[in-house]
């Protein structure tokens, strides 16, 4: 548990080295890095997966979120372990928040992972009625899952791995965070170094995303692109991310290929 002045933060450590901080989607909690996290872990690293406030035993607190706010959690996190700077990997809506902690923050960032990134380009109207759908609980479960399976999952992928996980009391506390922050204020991620992991047919943070990041940044962004793959990411490829991030983690920090199994 990380206090804060807000209420305490719930944070899933395991591992041990450099410390890898994982911030998840839009909606979602921590637990959709299990499988990356204990890959990261045994690869030599310490890696903390903070619940978002609301979930689990991370308080709700009593303000008004923005992207700031959140990323000062984020950089109360870094400080409690005492191991930073430290490299941050946010998954979709997490690498907003990412970005934001190296633009607040810049001094307890290595670098930033960003998974599925997006924030540029924006949705579609289809898309924005299927993530409404998603977070509607009125709606019957073949509904939602459908409208998962078309906005998160690239066709023929196993949609039900997310059938559940989804908290819109959660979600409209980010998405206020989101409208009360201009996108300039953290699309560039400070000075961090950045290794963006677009997948080829993500429908909400398009490839275009990626693309403008690195005509903004320029070389101090890598793209890399996950074939096979949509916005979810995490559930479709875990091995391909798994080995994607632990390449990046090894060269920043010099270190030789472990092998995961």
């Amino acid at each position: 548990m990380v206090p804060t002045g807000h209420g305490p933060i719930e944070v899933h450590v395991r591992g041990q080295g450099p410390l890898v901080v994982m911030l998840p989607s839009l909606g979602r909690g921590a637990a959709d890095f299990d499988r990356l996290a204990d890959g990261v872990a045994v690869a030599g690293y310490r890696v903390a997966c903070p619940e978002p406030r609301g979930l689990g035993a991370s308080a709700v607190p009593d303000r008004e979120e923005t992207l700031a706010t959140l990323a000062a959690d984020v950089a109360a996190v870094i400080s409690e372990l005492d191991g930073g700077p430290a490299v941050i990997v946010g998954h979709a809506y997490g690498n907003r928040i990412a970005r934001m902690t190296a633009t607040n923050h810049p001094e307890q960032v290595e670098s930033l992972v960003l998974l599925a990134c997006g924030g540029f380009i924006p949705v579609t109207d289809e898309m924005a009625l299927a993530m409404r759908t998603i977070f509607d609980p009125r709606n019957p479960p073949e509904v939602r899952l459908d409208a998962v399976a078309r906005a998160f999952f690239a066709p023929g992928n196993d949609a039900s791995v997310w059938a559940d996980g989804w908290f819109a009391k959660l979600a409209r506390a980010q998405e206020q965070a989101t409208v009360s922050t201009p996108v300039g204020d953290w699309w560039a991620g400070g000075r961090a170094p950045m290794l963006a992991v677009q997948p080829a047919d993500d429908r909400l943070a398009v490839p275009a995303n990626a693309d403008a990041l690195a005509e903004a940044v320029g070389d101090r962004v890598e793209v890399v692109v996950i074939p096979n793959a949509g916005h979810a990411l995490l559930p479709e490829q875990p091995e391909a991310v798994a080995q994607t991030v632990i390449g990046w983690l090894d060269r920043r920090f010099g270190r030789s290929p472990v092998e995961v199994v």
